[in-house]
């Protein structure tokens, strides 16, 4: 079903699809069998952008609407059973013409209280939600009695297992917009935060406490995940609760543009775990890598991680990465206000209501969507493509993210160019890259150089998509452009300082990384 022309302007289904218009928006699709019904999707281009709706007009259809995070219990309800064909259309009804392509930004970043540099209490948390909230108009989003995130247009303010502080950015055109988004976040946060004591940490794996020092939200999946983190892997509950990202999600117009660049993706995902690594601490010493938080990744949890060789399968495409995430075992469902716990459970049995947990049920939309939200590659398709490779870090580098990416994936020459260069890169060799980058960086020995020289090339392919798309966003590439011309990686630096100045000690990474 993959295709291999030229990206189009629309998605290419399995045949027993129509394609339709909704409006304005983009092409969302049914089974010929549902012709019909009217199945709208609305087209976020963050994971927290939007609403998800479903309007069937059959005589046995009905209305409702959802929001996809956090669950609600208004489920989306079809006239028939959700079916494998639904949930590929689902995928494609992300595809979007250039000019509808949107930037969507997405950080984390650790409170801490200033005086003490513990992590920051729920309590605390609570009480700085409430507080941005009704000074700067954002709405509460609500788990039971406790305040868990914030919500403003399609912005929207989550909290990560450990109380990790997320920005999930509105879909915007430039870079320009993504920057002022960011920089209107932090004087939001900190205004509020100052007058608390609390700061707040750009890195990405928590550099001085340890786990039992992490407080815990209040947030039912995160009880099932915790449970369930140390039956698969040595290391998802520091995934959990120590880890901070950065990431940006792009769209595609066609599925031959979203394997492109799936596999630009992937390939070029160690590229930017190498010029963003900034994770050299635990727990106070260096921890002999340099992104820590890239390695937590290797022994979270196999089934749902990693590089997805098949990607680059000549048939691979929409189904073939739903067959995927069909066999991605569950975490959850929600139902009646709960979560029900599905850990180890099979999305295909869900379909065929055989789901241990709810025998008979049967999924929804809504569950699909938060589904694939447990699903944690290094790059993840949902109706849009998230890059996931790189660390947490200070302001001025949380718009340099999106700028590598946008100037490689959404200029045409520039995307072309790096699926030349990496034609002949063989599966055990982007393995080998996503081994070793972690504790090498741009030092990792690629053939007959170093990464360090694929970075160089890749960092001027990303200017020169920035040039192309006209909007001056070039200078927001400085501060890569600055790890490749040195080949001194973020974390090499704090290395210095904690052996030079800081006297061994990691307590000035506080000031430091400071936002």
């Amino acid at each position: 079903m993959a295709l291999f022309p030229q990206a189009g302007p629309s998605c290419t289904l399995p045949r027993d699809f129509v394609q339709c218009k909704a409006g304005q928006g983009p092409p969302f699709v049914v089974p010929k069998s549902r012709e019909s019904s009217d199945l709208k999707f609305s087209s976020p281009s963050s994971k927290n952008s939007g609403l998800l709706r479903l309007d069937t007009l059959t005589k046995r259809s009905r209305s409702a609407v959802v929001a996809a995070s956090p669950p609600t219990e208004d489920a989306v309800v079809a006239a028939e059973p959700l079916t494998k064909e639904d949930i590929v259309g689902y995928l494609a009804s992300g595809c979007k013409t250039k000019e509808n392509w949107r930037i969507g930004t997405e950080h984390e970043k650790f409170g801490f209280d200033i005086g003490s540099l513990r992590p920051m209490r729920y309590e605390q948390i609570a009480d700085l939600l409430n507080s941005i909230a009704e000074r700067f108009d954002w709405e509460k989003i609500m788990e039971g009695e406790y305040i868990i995130g914030l919500k403003q247009g399609k912005q929207s303010i989550s909290l990560e297992p450990g109380g990790q502080f997320e920005l999930s950015g509105a879909p915007v055109e430039t870079l320009h917009q993504t920057c002022a988004e960011v920089n209107s976040h932090l004087y939001q946060v900190k205004a509020v935060a100052e007058e608390m004591g609390i700061g707040f940490l750009g890195i990405g794996f928590q550099p001085k406490w340890g786990i039992k020092d992490i407080p815990i939200m209040p947030k039912g999946r995160y009880d099932i995940m915790r449970n369930y983190m140390p039956k698969v892997g040595t290391l998802g509950l520091d995934m959990m609760f120590r880890t901070c990202t950065v990431q940006v999600n792009l769209d595609f117009s066609s599925e031959a543009d979203m394997i492109r660049k799936f596999r630009a993706g992937l390939a070029m995902q160690p590229i930017a775990t190498a010029l963003f690594a900034n994770s050299p601490f635990t727990e106070g010493k260096p921890n002999g890598y340099l992104s820590m938080r890239s390695h937590v990744w290797i022994d979270t949890d196999n089934n749902r991680t990693g590089m997805l060789p098949f990607v680059f399968d000549n048939s691979f495409g929409f189904e073939q990465y739903v067959d995927y995430a069909l066999d991605v075992p569950m975490y959850f469902v929600y139902r009646n206000k709960r979560y029900v716990d599905c850990t180890g459970m099979s999305f295909r049995d869900f379909l065929a209501g055989k789901l241990p947990s709810l025998p008979g049920e049967l999924p929804t939309l809504n569950d699909w969507e938060n589904h694939l939200t447990t699903i944690f590659p290094e790059v993840r398709l949902k109706r849009y493509l998230e890059m996931r490779g790189a660390d947490g870090g200070p302001w001025r580098r949380l718009c340099a993210l999106p700028a590598f990416w946008v100037g490689l994936l959404y200029d045409e020459v520039s995307l072309q160019n790096v699926l030349d260069m990496v034609a002949d890169w063989t599966p055990a060799e982007r393995q080998m890259l996503r081994d070793k980058v972690p504790r090498m960086g741009l030092k990792t020995p690629f053939r007959d150089g170093f990464l360090k020289h694929v970075a160089q090339d890749v960092v001027n392919l990303a200017k020169d998509g920035l040039e192309r798309r006209g909007f001056k966003e070039v200078g927001f590439l400085n501060e890569v452009a600055e790890v490749v011309r040195t080949g001194v990686t973020p974390a090499e630096k704090l290395l210095d300082l904690y052996n030079g100045k800081w006297g061994q000690s990691v307590d000035p990474v506080f000031e430091e990384l400071l936002y």
